[in-house]
């Protein structure tokens, strides 16, 4: 019944999706026909007549349908609630987006040449702003409806170790999704679970029975797995679906993938989103376009700044530092010189109140300015407008050993800024601390969360500064 409730609202999802698409097509049309008609010489003129075809109020129909089942093969009408709305909405937008493109094609192997392109142009902003505007909507309502107990997915929780827990723990921090664990099943009672113990493993029948249960959420320890056949075949037996919280969960990225091999399951455990050809030309487009605008933009005070360098102390405006890159390959980066020139710059950290900084090096690192020169590192590719900040081989290889995991950084081409130093940490911070929140935001890359973390540097703080020693 719960699948079935699922695929009638999907399909309701889906119908209004292609109606407002529709009106989106319409709406498209009238305005670019009453208010923008200036933006083409000549007026309206045939672009009018076209608009005013019956066949292009079908075809305004077909492009509607096409791209919701566009969106329902790319999964959007997905009945998991652990889909975030920023992952849909960019789903959607893409989609969009490449419909406008299949529709220009069209166009053009029809020999429409009168066919008005701002029309297309409106059509992607009001059908793109329609779908994220419904979204939003909805998850306003549901999360409404979950606060007074309406709308809720009941969980009977198998396991009562460290997995369990996390599960647990996880579903505090996220309430708004709308699961409730009824109880718990585990061969002893945990204290402190929070949720009802309704026995030992040998009671999921009876509770599967007697209860009325939208999911089973197995969370077994290693000791544990001989009870996932049992496990498996009561809730195939009852029709329930079975969710599974792996006892490596540890070990496993934020968004693992599975490959088959005959019939054997691989799951790749170190895959990242920039292994996604499309998603790696995707953010490396956006270092270049931004790297050239940023160094155009800031050119003016990085001029003032390296004659403010050169007049405040002997030695070279910029300096040069050996850092670990992409694939553990080392590159000098760029910054502007703060220091008086040391012998202790490979493997040191810097104070606040450093006696080797020049005055004007104090100043210019207040600000960040000696950071500037790093745009031009971006744009050879040694490093990335967003992403960890590079270490000197000294540091790798020492942190390497004592920090789990500290080498997936290299995975990625190291950033001018990111998510650790957006949020404080930054210099000579807890580094275990740092990986943390560089191997998450390595796991989570979006084009969104890019945009997200330049924004913040930009106005939540200054631009990141290592306070390596120079």
């Amino acid at each position: 019944m719960l699948e079935k409730n699922q695929r009638i609202k999907s399909m309701l999802s889906g119908l209004l999706d292609a109606v407002l698409l529709f009106v989106g097509f319409l709406l498209a049309n009238y305005v670019r026909f009453n208010y923008v008609m200036f933006f083409e010489p000549g007026g309206a003129g045939p672009a009018l007549q076209v608009a005013s075809d019956p066949r292009n109020i079908i075809a305004g129909a077909a492009t509607s349908v096409l791209l919701v089942l566009a969106y329902w093969v790319a999964g959007v009408y997905s009945s998991s609630r652990l889909r975030g709305l920023a992952r849909r909405c960019t789903i959607m937008a893409m989609i969009n987006a490449a419909g406008i493109m299949v529709f220009v094609f069209i166009l053009y192997l029809m020999h429409l040449d009168d066919y008005s392109r701002v029309v297309l142009g409106l059509f992607y902003g009001f059908a793109t702003a329609a779908m994220i505007a419904k979204r939003m909507i909805r998850r306003w309502v549901d999360r409404a409806r979950r606060r007074k107990g309406m709308g809720l997915r009941h969980i009977l929780l198998v396991g009562g170790g460290k997995s369990a827990a996390l599960y647990l723990r996880a579903l505090e921090h996220n309430p708004y999704y709308g699961f409730v664990v009824d109880g718990y099943l585990a061969s002893v009672e945990e204290p402190g679970f929070g949720v009802p113990y309704l026995g030992g493993y040998d009671k999921l029948d009876e509770a599967l029975g007697s209860t009325a249960l939208d999911e089973v959420v197995v969370a077994l320890e290693a000791d544990e797995v001989d009870q996932l056949p049992h496990t498996f075949a009561i809730c195939d037996k009852h029709g329930t679906r079975i969710t599974m919280v792996p006892f490596y969960s540890d070990y496993l990225p934020a968004r693992p993938t599975i490959d088959v091999l005959d019939e054997c399951k691989l799951i790749n455990v170190r895959q990242t989103p920039f292994d996604n050809i499309l998603n790696a030309a995707i953010k490396r487009g956006m270092d270049i376009l931004g790297s050239l605008v940023l160094i155009v933009l800031t050119s003016p005070v990085m001029l003032v700044t390296a004659i403010g360098v050169k007049l405040s102390s002997p030695g070279p405006i910029i300096f040069k530092q050996e850092r670990i890159g992409l694939n553990k390959k080392p590159f000098m980066m760029y910054k502007f010189r703060s220091m008086r020139v040391n012998v202790q710059q490979e493997t040191g950290w810097s104070k606040d109140y450093d006696p080797r900084k020049t005055h004007f090096g104090s100043f210019i690192r207040k600000f960040s300015l000696d950071e500037l020169p790093q745009f031009f590192n971006v744009l050879k590719g040694d490093m990335s407008l967003v992403g960890p900040r590079p270490e000197v081989p000294f540091h790798v290889e020492h942190f390497k050993e004592e920090i789990p995991r500290y080498l997936v950084r290299q995975q990625v081409r190291p950033g001018c800024t990111g998510w650790a130093q957006i949020h404080g940490l930054r210099g000579d911070t807890d580094i275990a601390e740092r990986i943390r929140y560089d191997i998450w935001y390595i796991e989570n890359w979006t084009v969104a969360l890019d945009i997200k973390i330049i924004f913040r540097t930009v106005f939540g703080g200054k631009m990141v500064n290592d306070e390596k020693l120079q």
